[in-house]
């Protein structure tokens, strides 16, 4: 089987996170795409996150009624920092025999050089990139830096949506509409529980 990985804090999750899970099922012939929702990601360790309850409750609202989305719990159920090497290690145990893609933008693919132990994060996974209309990726110069990267990317075409998590919440502190924004079982989960208030 093939496992497309869409990690994230999905703080909220919203749109933009759907496209690129949808596009990247077809596209990619996914037979599954796991939502690996982060508990404590390295790089936004100072921010102040919602409740991780709170963020699966969301999570689960958005994809519920799509059979082949699914929650893993593995940057869950284990303590401390969560480094997307570490994740793709353990997914990898857990499906020893199917192939893992790791879906990300074209900002993160032209990051990856910069994340924890890349080249570890790269033996367990090939990668599936969202590239936007006029998104200028320069794969060569990444090769570069990370011998191999190159025959490991599948690029994901989709139109642009511009959405973000962090302007939701902007948004919503101010009062004004995320209708649009956000599937309608998370708009009633965030007002329900009055978040980002």
């Amino acid at each position: 089987m093939r496992f497309g990985i869409l990690g994230g804090t999905f703080d909220p999750p919203h749109f933009g996170h759907l496209l690129l899970a949808e596009a990247a099922r077809t596209q990619l012939k996914l037979d599954r795409v796991l939502w690996v929702v982060t508990a404590h990601p390295p790089h936004k360790w100072d921010n102040d996150l919602s409740p991780l309850a709170d963020r699966l409750a969301m999570v689960e609202a958005a994809i519920s009624g799509e059979p082949a989305y699914e929650i893993s719990r593995v940057d869950i159920d284990r303590p401390g920092l969560h480094w997307a090497a570490d994740t793709v290690r353990l997914l990898a145990k857990q499906f020893p025999h199917d192939a893992l893609i790791y879906l990300m933008g074209g900002d993160s693919l032209r990051d990856l050089p910069t994340w924890g132990r890349p080249m570890e994060f790269l033996l367990y996974c090939s990668l599936g990139v969202l590239r936007r209309p006029g998104d200028a990726i320069d794969l060569s110069a990444l090769e570069q830096k990370l011998p191999g990267l190159a025959a490991k990317v599948e690029f994901i075409e989709a139109a642009p949506l511009a959405v973000a998590s962090h302007e939701i919440r902007r948004r919503l502190q101010q009062g004004e509409s995320i209708s649009g924004l956000v599937p309608e079982p998370v708009a009633r989960l965030i007002q329900a529980r009055r978040l980002y208030r």
